[in-house]
């Protein structure tokens, strides 16, 4: 990526993120039933971008985004260089054609699977799915999200979706010596981290409250110090670049990396250097309208 396509990406993100700020940044708890059989009664807060925010709390007029989006520009050229890792482009034929998510936007086994798709540059929709009424996967016998439509096949459960585009993308793959680790994270970020994200047992706001300050303070911090023990001193969990565990964690954790838990998660631990690392990684939203 050259450095003029950097710069362009940060502008354009803070341009078009800018937009009815105000009007937009409202903070929501999200009601709903996901992989796990204890996540129906979890109260997730959705995502907003940090630019977000911060319009939002200084009621920023479009001439302050102008110059906010100016003093980027000149610090990235000032810098001279971005630290931005290369991506393996697919080949076309291996990319599928056609692809819709139907998730909830907080949801953090639909976020593994979009960091997945973002990753690889796979353009897909998305249709939200109304928690209590689940409309829009009536068609389907299976009841939770994500599921996956792709070219007309419907894939189920994060993990097995994320493992069945891996062997579309790669079905030369041969076993590397890495994936014992990778596995193990991978099933780590299912099994433990996306239970701290969150609160799940409370019987008022104040106790919800109570119980995700707890979690932020103590069970998340922990994590995310696993998590970075668990990188060694190395730039991703597969090395040079990211491998599906590195994508798990950073997806399960974008949707609250701007709200407080995350903020707080980034200052108290040492987790901030690989999630830039990551952001840079990913890239855009390979996100289309549907």
């Amino acid at each position: 990526m050259t450095m003029r396509r950097a710069t362009t990406l940060v502008a354009s993100t803070l341009l078009s993120r800018s937009h009815g700020a105000a009007s937009r940044c409202l903070l929501q708890v999200a009601f709903y039933a996901t992989e796990t059989t204890n996540a129906s009664s979890a109260a997730r807060r959705r995502c907003f971008s940090p630019i977000l925010q911060s319009l939002a709390a200084t009621s920023a007029s479009s001439r302050t985004v102008s110059t906010a989006v100016a003093g980027v520009m000149a610090s990235v050229f000032a810098a001279g260089a971005m630290e931005v890792y290369a991506k393996e482009p697919q080949p076309p034929e291996v990319v599928p054609k056609d692809v819709v998510l139907y998730q909830y936007e907080a949801c953090p086994f639909c976020n593994k699977v979009k960091a997945f798709l973002d990753y690889y540059d796979i353009p897909y929709k998305v249709i939200e799915v109304n928690p209590l009424s689940k409309k829009e996967i009536k068609w389907s016998d299976y009841k939770k999200v994500p599921i996956l439509m792709v070219d007309g096949e419907q894939l189920v459960d994060s993990s097995a979706i994320i493992d069945k585009l891996r062997d579309k993308l790669h079905p030369e793959k041969v076993a590397s010596s890495g994936e014992d680790e990778e596995k193990k994270w991978r099933q780590w970020v299912d099994n433990h981290l996306v239970h701290v994200l969150s609160p799940n047992i409370y019987r008022n706001t104040s106790e919800a409250l109570e119980s995700f300050d707890y979690i932020t303070s103590n069970a998340l911090y922990e994590a995310a110090e696993t998590w970075v023990n668990a990188l060694d001193g190395r730039d991703f969990l597969g090395g040079s670049k990211p491998n599906l565990g590195d994508l798990a964690v950073f997806g399960v954790l974008r949707p609250i990396r701007y709200l407080r838990s995350g903020r707080d998660m980034v200052e108290h631990t040492r987790i901030g250097d690989w999630y830039t690392r990551m952001e840079n990684a990913v890239g855009e939203s390979a996100r289309i309208k549907a």
